[in-house]
């Protein structure tokens, strides 16, 4: 007797639902790791404009006054850029007010305060 192509034997069924369930979970996966890289471009970015920043208001100072600043409170204060210090250290290091100071900015690992 020939066997209806609309009858689905239960292995039929099984193996569908594996498939759909294999399938699901590898969206799933696609999905968050897009976000997780998503999220770590968005964070180098950040890093690397608050630098680009610190560094340009530092050249501006030299280019108006002539010496580069002595503080980084001091470029927050008169440039106002912001320095979100629960995510970022900044270090910045003058030698003497003609030299270019040496500016690092760090991302605060969370896993280092607990």
């Amino acid at each position: 007797m020939k066997r209806s192509i609309f009858k689905k034997t239960a292995f039929d069924l099984i193996r569908d639902s594996v498939a759909s369930i294999i399938f699901t979970f590898a969206v799933i996966a696609m999905i968050v790791v897009g976000l997780w890289k998503t999220e770590a471009a968005s964070r180098a970015e950040g890093l690397r404009l608050l630098e680009e920043s610190l560094m340009r208001a530092v050249v501006q100072n030299y280019a108006i006054k002539g010496i580069y600043p002595d503080s980084l409170r001091y470029i927050e204060e008169r440039y106002g850029i912001y320095i979100d210090r629960t995510r970022y250290v900044v270090h910045y290091k003058i030698f003497a007010s003609n030299i270019l100071p040496h500016i690092t900015v760090l991302e605060l690992n969370r896993e280092w305060l607990k």
